[in-house]
Formats: structure tokens, C-alpha cells, sequence
């Protein structure tokens, strides 16, 4: 267990280093960089790169997705998760989501992607736009006020300098709804690696697994057109897009009975 003095003097060095950052060339700080990766690599890569769940489905199957929009009481969280659920969002991006984003003429909005850090245009739903429109209608003064943020925070009980809704902040209302569906259920128990801390239940639904939902319902309704499904996931290598399509087990059953029909 790390010791209140080892926190002091970690302290103490991330002070230093952030001291000498500013004076250091691009070349040395990417040598710096490369070191610290290196090491990271060293201790921590490979140890999850394998899915625990293997073949559980990690995305939300239509009933459950259903059961989890009916105990939803907000119409703000209602929106914020639609945008995962119906275009794949990650949580980061959908909390950011600025009606200065979206082009009210022709449904489009703009993605500030996570991972590959460009900029990306979807068409929103039409189902998903209505809702977007009646909810920015009706919730315009404070939208206004967050400088344009559909999600807005709420300032009384929040003293961060950002005007939307924070992602772990979301997650926990996720989660609370979850449980509400009687949806909750954990798979496995995590691995920690940092001394102290005790190992965590793994839950089958996350956040992201609307995420998961929504690329997967994209791949079916496309025949599994795999470079299509990778850019309605902003995904850089479809490769990538695979890990998230998911197939229940009745289909994969199905389908080895069909392929493998001939009867000796």
C-alpha cells in the first residue's frame, strides 16, 4: 500500500516534471515520452486486450434497450442517451453536443470525435432530430446560458468551469437508471493492478454499451457491410468496428445449422 509520505513525494516529483516540461525542446520531450511508454507498456499492455466477456453481448439487446428508455424521467438524459444509442456517440462527445453543431436545415451534426480527433458529420435520425428540436425549444434559456450546450449543468450544484454535464457524473445517472430496469448484472470482477485498491465488479450494460447497441443495429440493417458500419463508427481501422458487432446466439446457431446442413 502506498504510505501518506510516498503520496507527498509523488506529489513533490509531478511538480518537478511539470516545471521542467516548459523548458525542454520537442525533441526531448518526445524521448520523454517514448520513455514513459516504454514503461507503461512494460508493466500494464496486454493485460486486458482479450475481452473477459468473450461472447457475452456487451451492447443492449431492442427489449432491453426499451425497458431502459421507459424508466428514464428526463427529458435531457432521455436526448443525451438517444444520441448514444441512435448514432453511436461516445459519452465525451454527447455531453458536448453545442446546437451550433447541428445544421437545423439539414439534420447534420458535427462530431468532435475522441479517438481520432477530427471532425466528423452525421445525419441525425429524423425521430432523434424531433426530439432534439422540441427539447432545444423548450429548454432554450438555459441552453443559452451554457453557451450553447444542450446538456447543460446545472450551476447550483456543480462549481466546475465547464457548462455541460460532466461524463462521470452521466455514467452514475446511467447506472442508477439501469438498476431502475432491473437491468443491472455483473460478469466478472476486475483485475486492479494499483496496491490498495480492491477488485471491482465488471457490469454487463456501461454507458458504452449503447454505443455498442448502435453499431451493431447499423451492421445488421446494412448486411454487415463492414467498411460502411466503420464509418458511421468513426472508427480508423474497420478492424476496430468487428470488436463491437454482435451476433446473438440463436443467429450464430442458425447459421451453423444452415451451413452445415448435408447429412452424410
Amino acid at each position: 500500500m502506498i504510505d501518506r509520505f510516498a503520496i507527498i513525494e509523488l506529489e513533490r516529483e509531478k511538480e518537478i516534471v511539470i516545471d521542467l516540461l516548459p523548458r525542454l525542446g520537442k525533441h526531448k520531450i518526445e524521448e520523454f515520452q517514448r520513455v514513459i511508454s516504454k514503461h507503461y507498456v512494460k508493466r500494464f499492455a496486454g493485460k486486458r486486450r482479450i475481452p473477459k466477456y468473450g461472447g457475452l453481448n456487451k451492447g443492449f439487446t431492442e427489449e432491453k434497450l426499451q425497458a431502459f428508455f421507459l424508466t428514464i424521467d428526463k427529458p435531457k438524459y432521455k436526448l443525451l442517451f438517444g444520441f448514444m444509442a441512435y448514432l453511436g456517440l461516445r459519452i465525451g462527445e454527447a455531453v458536448k453536443v453545442n446546437v451550433k453543431d447541428i445544421d437545423w436545415q439539414t439534420r447534420e451534426i458535427r462530431i468532435r470525435s475522441e479517438k481520432t480527433k477530427v471532425l466528423d458529420l452525421l445525419i441525425i435520425p429524423l425521430f432523434l432530430y424531433q426530439q432534439t428540436e422540441e427539447y432545444a425549444k423548450e429548454n432554450k434559456q438555459k441552453i443559452d446560458e451554457a453557451q450553447g450546450y444542450l446538456f447543460f449543468q446545472d450551476r447550483r450544484f456543480s462549481k466546475r468551469q465547464e457548462l455541460y454535464l460532466e461524463s462521470d457524473y452521466v455514467r452514475r445517472i446511467f447506472r442508477d437508471y439501469v438498476v431502475r430496469a432491473q437491468l443491472d448484472e455483473t460478469y466478472d470482477t476486475s483485475e486492479e493492478s494499483i496496491d490498495g485498491r480492491k477488485n471491482r465488479n465488471l457490469h454487463l450494460l456501461s454507458s458504452h454499451s449503447l454505443r455498442h447497441y448502435a453499431i451493431t443495429q447499423f451492421a445488421r440493417q446494412t448486411n454487415g457491410n463492414l467498411l460502411l458500419t466503420a464509418r458511421f463508427a468513426r472508427h480508423i481501422e474497420p478492424s476496430t468496428t468487428k470488436i463491437y458487432i454482435h451476433f446473438e446466439k440463436d443467429e450464430l446457431y442458425r447459421e451453423i445449422d444452415n451451413t452445415f446442413s448435408k447429412k452424410y
